[in-house]
């Protein structure tokens, strides 16, 4: 069990204290040079993948990095790749207070964030392919972060990778990755000391401290340790939500002149009580979205989830042109929870319906890489070639039990709570809750290799690569852990991109590539029903892309254009309830990017995306050329934050979100509409006794609008999730 301070009181204290603070400071604080002087970022150099690349810089406004990971190919400049990639900074994640990666993630405008399947699991929209939170990557494996909910005080960066990446990181694990990529890079000792205290505090009286704490050592500062713990406890804008988190994480690294290691351990315990469900429509029509604020979820319900998880990467430069590396990452983990999941029957009245559904999890996770990366020339064409292995294993003990019998009557617009139900005599099981068996084992191993040409005195870069992977996947009963249905198969998976560097300012770029993903498991329910064959596993998917964009650069405003094309196989429960696949998703879209400093102390981030996703061969004349569940025609994120003029330190933001409007069902009866949010923020920076301290107060949804936040999140569900009410944080960070 955790044990929590009093962050709440603390936070008070501190912002109380301050503005008397700063004013008896104001002389001294208030000229611009002091200002600039004081408000200096620590920047990180160390690499947290143990390359001599070390972090892409931060481009021109520090919201985002001049590039990213491109997976096996390392961190390569945006305009030298030809594929998509946007890398946000630790800078935007402090300034824009977001406590986890979909929050992050609302400042893209090719992603939109949902919720997994039957729980709390944060699950992401990358150009309409769903991608959940246990899918993605830390420092390149995947996996080895918490399933559920990933706290920002894990990372420095991250990146999204746009668009199939079977050559450039290996197949998903969890059949994710078709749309893109998302891989989190973990926290380094920068070249300054630094310790930094952050309080806060918000709406529903949570209270958050945080310690960010670094020192570099040695010969040359050689050897670095970064320590990051975090508490949060309290509740939350929605009425009766309850989260408590705790999280310590310790990252080293050390290096010489050709050797690089890093390391990073970490554990966290995040804690959900009565949160919010999910919402399942049997109604013909789609309801209107509830007060915000108000909490439907069952007093008993909660979620808990604990892991332990840790990685080490190496690099030796044997030469000057030729330099390998290794990696090896681990998770074990633990999760319980009792749900209670809201079925909607009529849209008019509200008129509901829940029962009682238990899970308990344990996974084991063990990961890593082995590669060597080399530059060389032959005549006028220069090469950087790479070769890479790869293996993955996971295993998953699992074990459920449903009352789907002993329905409870409530109303999504007038709640009723019930005391704890007992399982009744019809409450379905697979396996003991208390001591799970193994139910799942993943197994993936790949070589890969690639090489990029230079031609044209480097003005034409050509990709040319290839993954072969094989892919075992087994399923075991639930409660005696016979073997079931599992399948062992491999396929290698092409890729070819190239870069013309139109001028200083553009680089035109195109992509065909392909995607490997495992294939869907059988859930155990699907709109509020049983699936007959629950856990079953798919065979792999293969999707294929091909992508052309244009990329500009004019040093302190970027952005770029993408137009790209990408089919995937499809999954559907049919009228036996079995979970089968069957047709295709055909995504079609354009993406528009914007980022960097507009003007001198104006600086955007955002940009429009429209998806044209289908369904196609389905083999049924209701659901054929019908749009794909949860994805809108449209969707655009736009934010602006500026440095207000005569007060150094002083700095405004707001941004804009909107998504159009989606279906709720394969059939494309269920209309969902389309919302738009606005979120509102302010920083102050300033100088107290010495210390830099910074002030940032935020306020999203500031409208307080009611709407349905996401459709779906899971392959073939069109569930609800309802977005959440205005909600106000403020946070002090002191750097001693």
């Amino acid at each position: 069990m955790i044990t929590t301070p009093t962050p709440v009181a603390l936070a008070v204290a501190l912002l109380l204290a301050a503005p008397a603070a700063v004013w008896a400071q104001s002389a001294p604080a208030a000229t611009a040079a002091d200002a600039d002087k004081t408000l200096k970022t620590v920047t990180v150099n160390a690499s947290a993948d143990a390359s001599a690349q070390g972090l892409s810089p931060s481009y021109a406004g520090g919201q985002v990095a001049r590039g990213g990971r491109a997976g096996i190919l390392g961190t390569r400049d945006n305009m030298e790749t030809p594929f998509s990639i946007t890398a946000y900074t630790n800078e935007l994640i402090q300034d824009k207070q977001a406590r986890s990666v979909g929050e992050v993630l609302q400042n893209d405008p090719s992603v939109r964030v949902a919720r997994g399947f039957g729980n709390f699991q944060e699950s992401y929209y990358i150009r309409g392919f769903i991608l959940n939170s246990d899918d993605v990557a830390y420092n390149g494996l995947y996996s080895l972060l918490p399933r559920q909910y990933i706290a920002t005080e894990l990372f420095e960066r991250v990146e999204v990778l746009r668009g199939a990446s079977a050559f450039l990181t290996g197949a998903n694990p969890g059949g994710g990755g078709i749309g893109g990529a998302i891989n989190l890079l973990p926290k380094r000792a920068p070249n300054e000391p630094l310790t930094r205290l952050t309080v806060g505090t918000g709406s529903g009286g949570y209270g958050t401290v945080a310690a960010d704490i670094a020192r570099r050592f040695g010969p040359d500062n050689a050897t670095g340790v970064r320590v990051n713990a975090a508490v949060r406890d309290g509740g939350t804008a929605i009425d009766d939500e309850k989260n408590k988190l705790g999280l310590l994480a310790v990252g080293l690294d050390w290096h010489s002149r050709d050797v690089r290691l890093s390391g990073d351990i970490g554990f966290q315990d995040n804690r959900l009580k009565q949160t919010r469900t999910n919402v399942t429509l049997t109604s013909a029509t789609v309801p209107a979205a509830p007060d915000a604020s108000q909490n439907f979820a069952q007093p008993w319900s909660y979620s808990n989830e604990r892991d332990v998880f840790g990685t080490l990467r190496g690099e030796w430069d044997i030469n000057p042109g030729l330099t390998a590396w290794a990696a090896y990452g681990l998770r074990r983990g633990k999760e319980a929870n009792s749900l209670a999941n809201l079925t909607v029957s009529n849209a008019s009245t509200g008129a509901a319906s829940t029962y009682r559904f238990d899970n308990t999890r344990k996974d084991r996770v063990d990961t890593g890489e082995l590669g060597l990366r080399g530059k060389l020339r032959t005549g006028s064409v220069g090469h950087e070639w790479v070769l890479a292995a790869s293996q993955f294993e996971a295993e998953k003990d699992n074990a459920f039990a449903f009352d789907f019998a002993n329905q409870l009557a409530t109303n999504l617009f007038t709640p009723r709570q019930y005391a704890l139900p007992a399982f009744s005599a019809g409450a379905g099981y697979g396996g003991s809750l208390a001591s799970p068996n193994l139910t799942g084992r993943t197994r993936m191993t790949s070589f890969a290799i690639g090489d990029t040409l230079s031609l044209l005195e480097d003005r034409l870069l050509v990709t040319l690569g290839a993954r072969q992977q094989q892919l075992k996947v087994e399923t075991f009963a639930y409660g005696t852990a016979a073997p079931q249905a599992g399948y062992d198969q491999s396929r290698t998976s092409p890729a070819a991109g190239l870069v013309w560097k139109a001028g200083k300012q553009f680089s035109v770029y195109a992509n065909y590539i392909e995607g490997l993903t495992q294939g869907d498991t059988a859930p155990a329910t699907a709109g509020g029903q049983p699936v007959n064959n629950v856990g079953q596993a798919l065979a792999p998917y293969v999707s294929k892309q091909k992508e052309i964009g244009l990329k500009y650069d004019g040093g302190r405003l970027g952005g770029g254009i993408a137009l790209f094309s990408t089919t995937k196989p499809r999954a559907f429960v049919d009228a036996s309830r079995i979970f089968q696949s069957g047709g295709k998703d055909e995504h079609t879209g354009v993406e528009l990017s914007l980022q960097g400093e507009a003007m001198r102390g104006l600086r955007v981030l955002g940009g429009a995306t429209w998806l044209d996703a289908k369904q196609k061969t389905t083999g049924a004349a209701t659901t054929d050329g019908k749009r794909v569940i949860g994805v809108p025609r449209f969707q655009a994120t736009f934010g602006v934050e500026w440095d207000v003029p005569g007060v150094p330190g002083l700095a405004l933001d707001g941004r804009l979100l909107h998504t159009g409007s989606s279906y709720a069902d394969a059939a494309n009866t269920l209309n969902v509409p389309g919302w738009t949010r606005l979120d509102l923020g302010v920083r102050y920076l300033t100088e107290i006794s010495g210390r830099a301290v910074t002030f940032r107060l935020r306020m999203e949804n500031a409208t307080d609008r009611n709407y349905w936040a996401s459709v779906g999140g899971y392959p073939g569900s069109g569930y609800l999730v309802v977005g959440g009410p205005r909600a106000v944080g403020l946070s002090a960070s002191v750097d001693f």
